[in-house]
């Protein structure tokens, strides 16, 4: 497959490292500050998975300069979306299917309403992974976790393509079904999980201390679930029992990423995330009172 990674952060070099690991054709989309680290560094995956460099991967920092392509996997943070856009019509007019790894559910529809129905499929993923100073990806943890599947069922194939094609890669990818499922439940945790970290501004650890503050993020969970089965994704409540076991197994200093661009002074997505499930919710005239006061705590720290 031909696969450009449009959003050369940690999660995009990681995915289009390994599969230029598994000998694919994969070409990095990227700024020219970006282009011009990856000449001068290359790419590298350090990782509890296997490391592994690409000395001179291929790198554009304009669709013209890309023939053609089968799958465009998107990794850019939600605030970066509209940027992307004339990118993606440019690279879907040569023939790609657009796979867009965001965090939320809001950008489905502005990508399908930009792109066409047929040309966005579902995903998300799980990773633990940052940029280090020269640009190189550092994973931790045990996730690294590539889910796909068809929002149109004229998506099968190129899905199931996907999945034949990405069985030996070098991290764990799943084809789904009921993508749309998967969205919500990764949306609920996310929110929850972003929310009261950096809402808190503490450690995963430090909020589990604290009865008071862990029942937010609780509440939370709950909120989203409500919130996907207003739109057709109805998530058990064996799976919200089940986020609520992650959490308390994750490491105490674990944190969300939004947390972490809080302390590093950094714009975040709580529009996106925090922001976008309210007002998924007022259309729906469903309360998130939840949700909405961390909101109201993270916006002063958004930096637009």
């Amino acid at each position: 497959m031909r696969i450009v990674i449009l959003g050369a952060g940690a999660l995009g070099v990681y995915f289009g490292v390994r599969w230029i690991e598994l000998g694919s054709d994969v070409t990095f989309l990227v700024r020219e500050k970006r282009a011009a680290q990856i000449r001068e560094n290359g790419l590298k995956i350090n990782s509890t998975q296997g490391d592994y460099e690409i000395k001179n991967p291929q790198v554009a920092t304009e669709p013209s300069e890309i023939e053609s392509a089968d799958l465009v996997l998107v990794s850019v943070k939600g605030y970066h979306l509209d940027g992307t856009l004339a990118h993606l019509k440019a690279l879907t007019n040569k023939g790609a299917y657009v796979l867009p790894v965001l965090n939320g559910i809001e950008h489905i529809s502005v990508l399908q309403e930009e792109l066409g129905k047929e040309k966005v499929i579902g995903g998300l993923s799980f990773i633990f992974a940052s940029l280090n100073d020269k640009g190189h990806v550092e994973q931790s943890g045990d996730m690294h976790h590539l889910i796909f599947g068809p929002l149109e069922s004229s998506q099968q194939g190129i899905c199931r393509r996907l999945e034949e094609f990405s069985r030996d890669a070098g991290f764990i990818s799943k084809y789904s079904d009921n993508i749309s499922l998967e969205l919500w439940k990764k949306y609920m945790f996310i929110t929850a999980l972003s929310g009261v970290t950096t809402a808190a501004n503490l450690p995963i650890g430090a909020i589990r201390e604290h009865a008071e503050t862990f029942h937010i993020a609780k509440m939370i969970l709950r909120e989203m679930q409500s919130l996907a089965a207003a739109y057709g994704a109805e998530i058990p409540d064996q799976e919200v029992e089940s986020a609520i076991q992650n959490v308390h197994a994750l490491d105490p200093e674990a944190t969300s990423s939004m947390h972490k661009d809080r302390r590093k002074g950094l714009r975040l997505e709580v529009d996106h995330l925090q922001g976008g499930a309210v007002r998924l919710a007022e259309n729906t005239g469903l309360e998130v009172p939840y949700i909405r006061a961390v909101l109201g705590l993270i916006k002063p720290f958004e930096r637009e």
